[in-house]
């Protein structure tokens, strides 16, 4: 069963718009009217985009955009509302949504790709979360962030997995508990978002930073992202561990034996991405 808010869209305007500029896939979150909430349609199509990029070699970076006044509003309340009719008043349905809604974030992470999410507006509960679980992210001036579930008698748990991930473990109780929206100033503070830049001027330069990976090693960023949050888990030891050892398939790989190789006869190098 379809919620009414979703039910108003039109079916021929897709929830998610993708466009590709040489070697970056710009996804943008196409449902302004209710927020880019991310419904049922909208975790769907996220879902199946990061599917169809993780096997895309000619994709080599991602900017996670949004169209309208808010980044995105987090989950699709009246969706979710709608199914407290059903006879587990929603448990099954609810389960479903979060599983889909989680794997989904985990898809990012995994993604062979840096993901940068260019914030022009709110990011709040889901939406922040969308926001954290991303690699890298600039902010517009204007744009805010919280996890707001508590003001609705809903505490962000599953938001709060990426959240204390990116930001210190205060900041993100204070956040949690209190459902304040926070500017992109303290944000950037906060570790949540890597740039602040004028209003308007994000996706700009979210590009700018996806252009600048895209001229990497694909193969070496691939290996590098894995590492990066595989290690995070780790305990020191099993970190350095784990880490050594991907220096040294860093090492042997064809990238990085070309690239050692140019920086010592001051050239540029010549990737092959493998």
């Amino acid at each position: 069963m379809k919620a009414q808010s979703s039910a108003r869209v039109a079916a021929n305007e897709p929830p998610l718009l993708r466009e590709d500029r040489a070697g970056i896939a710009i996804l943008t979150l196409n449902r302004p009217k209710i927020r880019n909430t991310l419904s049922e349609a909208m975790l769907a199509a996220l879902t199946d985009e990061f599917t169809a990029i993780a096997g895309d070699g000619g994709v080599r970076a991602v900017v996670l955009a949004a169209k309208g006044p808010a980044f995105s509003g987090g989950h699709d309340l009246k969706e979710l509302t709608a199914r407290r009719s059903d006879p587990d008043r929603g448990r099954g349905y609810f389960q479903e949504m979060m599983a889909t809604c989680s794997n989904m974030m985990q898809q990012i992470v995994r993604l062979p790709q840096p993901v940068i999410a260019a914030v022009q507006g709110t990011a709040t509960a889901a939406g922040c979360q969308l926001v954290a679980s991303c690699d890298l992210a600039v902010a517009s001036a204007e744009a805010k962030f919280g996890v707001s579930g508590i003001n609705a008698g809903l505490f962000c748990s599953t938001p709060m997995v990426a959240l204390s991930r990116n930001v210190a473990r205060k900041h993100a109780m204070e956040m949690l508990l209190t459902g304040d929206l926070i500017s992109a100033d303290d944000a950037h503070r906060m570790g949540l978002v890597n740039q602040v830049v004028a209003a308007g001027a994000e996706l700009d330069a979210a590009l700018a930073l996806a252009r600048k990976i895209a001229g990497k090693s694909s193969h070496v960023v691939k290996l590098g992202k894995q590492a990066f949050y595989r290690q995070l888990e780790m305990g020191l030891d099993d970190a350095y561990r784990y880490t050594a050892e991907v220096m040294v398939e860093n090492m042997l790989a064809r990238d990085g034996e070309e690239g050692i190789a140019a920086f010592i006869d001051k050239r540029p190098p010549k990737w092959e991405d493998r």
